[in-house]
């Protein structure tokens, strides 16, 4: 008897506890309930780490990068990636190099003297860069002491350029400029889509033919025609924020879409219909009601849209129709190794496709982590 009892209110208990989450959880907001689906995730999670992992390095390129993005070392044209080795008496360190020239092909090649230990320095003192735009520094990561000699971990190019470095340069243009693309197509598309949802009738027809000519065109012969229509005598900085502009242009006819279906919906219910009926003004219900109700779904297509954009810029650069030296991005990068004969005896200079590459998928798994997020209580 004392068992059944005992049972009996170990069963209560279950219930109790059951119904005291079920209660927390139904008190919690919205961007609780996103945040406690989402953490279950772990692939939403490590995709979120290096995501934040790219945007650091592109904030601290500079130091992290061993050289400048335009420094030459002109003795070693064409270097392969250079192995780190250890000893405890030397500690991290790479071979010296011994050059060969093909007399017949004039092809030069590399081989390692594992008699020349060049030590791998921490912290040292080379060329000067200005670190996030106001503090002047010479200081980097790592590098040689001895300067003749260059630490080419990745490799270097036909310039004696290394390629490390180059690709820690890069991500300063290739990912700001998604973020910059992506926040303007944000502004544009969320103003557009609720606009288009909330009005209806004639205002949404015109939005909704815009965003169908606007999309009615294929996106790369678009990107092209327009970047090619940018002057060629313009500066560098100038042709970066012409591209992104651009890119803006194009990109915010995905969200507006999507939006116009989630306000359609919105607009019907009992708190967006108080508030008109207390007398509110149209702006304040779309920006105070209508948008933040939709927050959820916007940054989850902001993340989404951010490969995108990171792609298409460098599509146009590798097509030598966006940035241009001495601007460099991966794109860039990717353009000056677009040759076959480059490709076939240098193939490390396709590194750069490798960090957008990451950079893609790590966004893809992020913006699919926050998406499944944004409905909470699905399963």
């Amino acid at each position: 008897m004392s068992a059944t009892n005992e049972q009996m209110e170990k069963l209560l208990a279950a219930d109790a506890e059951a119904v005291k989450s079920d209660e927390a959880r139904f008190a919690l907001s919205q961007f609780q309930l996103m945040w406690r689906k989402f953490k279950r995730n772990r692939a939403a999670i490590i995709a979120g780490v290096v995501v934040v992992l790219l945007y650091l390095t592109a904030v601290f390129a500079n130091f992290l990068a061993p050289y400048g993005g335009d420094q030459r070392l002109t003795d070693f044209l064409y270097v392969p990636p250079m192995p780190l080795r250890f000893d405890f008496s030397t500690g991290l360190y790479i071979n010296g190099l011994q050059k060969h020239v093909n007399l017949d092909t004039l092809l030069t090649t590399y081989a390692a003297d594992e008699s020349v230990k060049l030590p791998i320095r921490f912290f040292v003192h080379d060329q000067p860069y200005m670190l996030l735009g106001f503090i002047e520094s010479d200081l980097h990561l790592y590098g040689l002491e001895d300067k003749k000699f260059g630490a080419f971990l990745l490799g270097s190019d036909r310039q004696g350029r290394d390629v490390v470095s180059r690709i820690f340069l890069g991500s300063q243009m290739s990912l700001t400029i998604g973020l910059i693309g992506v926040t303007l197509s944000l502004l544009i598309g969320s103003i557009m889509g609720t606009v288009s949802g909330f009005y209806g009738g004639t205002v949404d027809n015109l939005i909704q033919r815009l965003i169908e000519v606007i999309r009615s065109f294929p996106s790369i012969p678009l990107w092209m025609a327009l970047s090619a229509a940018l002057p060629q005598h313009w500066p560098p900085q100038q042709v970066y924020f012409a591209i992104t502009i651009i890119l803006s242009f194009i990109g915010w006819t995905w969200l507006a879409r999507q939006l116009r279906g989630k306000v359609l919906t919105l607009r019907e219910e009992e708190y967006v219909n108080a508030a008109l009926l207390s007398g509110a003004s149209d702006g304040w219900i779309v920006f105070r009601h209508l948008i933040p109700a939709v927050l959820g779904h916007i940054i989850v297509i902001t993340t989404l849209a951010m490969p995108g954009m990171i792609l298409a810029e460098s599509t146009l650069s590798f097509l030598n129709l966006g940035l241009r030296p001495p601007l460099i991005s991966w794109g860039v990068l990717l353009n000056e190794a677009q040759n076959l004969e480059s490709i076939r005896h240098y193939p490390w200079l396709l590194f750069p496709a490798v960090a957008i590459a990451i950079t893609v998928l790590s966004f893809n798994f992020f913006g699919d982590g926050l998406r499944d997020a944004a409905d909470p209580y699905s399963h």
